[in-house]
């Protein structure tokens, strides 16, 4: 994946974005966290921005103009980006401390709905991840994020299977087929 990304054009300004889209529980964060690593022991400057610092239970994936202005867009301009993350506290967000994102040679977006239609004229790269089965990747979830988030969770992925179904992310996506 990281050949793959390297290999294609920046379509983000100067920016390479590779997008790690997938249901909860699948696998994106852990995936994306070494495929960054990856890149950065090349020497390629890369930057890691999930939708978990986006989205909340009530708005899982509204919040995007949140990152699009405040990251694709300066980027897009050779500029850095800055966002607020969402904190969670007792199992309740709230806005959290502001991150800065330096212009990267590689943006890698994960996260539900990182590769959503929207966005993809400016991805270099859409991997699809699935993972195990919706009951296996609930359990995985509720294992990263606790019992009391169960029945968000559970929510959460009815949600996300229609999101899916909607915006054909699977099907969009690089590594499909």
């Amino acid at each position: 994946m990281a050949d793959a990304v390297l290999a294609g054009p920046p379509r983000l300004g100067d920016v390479r974005v590779l997008a790690i889209d997938g249901p909860s529980g699948a696998g994106k964060s852990c995936l994306a966290a070494e495929v960054t690593e990856v890149l950065r022991a090349r020497g390629v400057r890369t930057a890691l921005v999930s939708t978990d610092d986006f989205a909340t239970w009530d708005d899982p994936v509204a919040w995007w103009p949140r990152l699009a202005d405040g990251v694709l867009t300066p980027l897009a301009k050779g500029l850095p980006g800055r966002y607020r993350r969402t904190e969670w506290a007792g199992g309740t967000p709230r806005p959290g401390l502001f991150v800065d994102v330096d212009v990267p040679e590689v943006l890698v977006l994960e996260g539900v709905s990182a590769g959503r239609t929207s966005v993809r004229p400016v991805l270099t790269y859409l991997h699809w991840i699935a993972g195990p089965d919706a009951p296996q990747r609930l359990e995985r979830a509720v294992a990263r994020d606790g019992e009391d988030s169960r029945a968000h969770l559970s929510a959460w992925q009815e949600f996300e299977r229609g999101w899916f179904a909607v915006d054909g992310t699977a099907a969009a996506a690089d590594n499909a087929g």
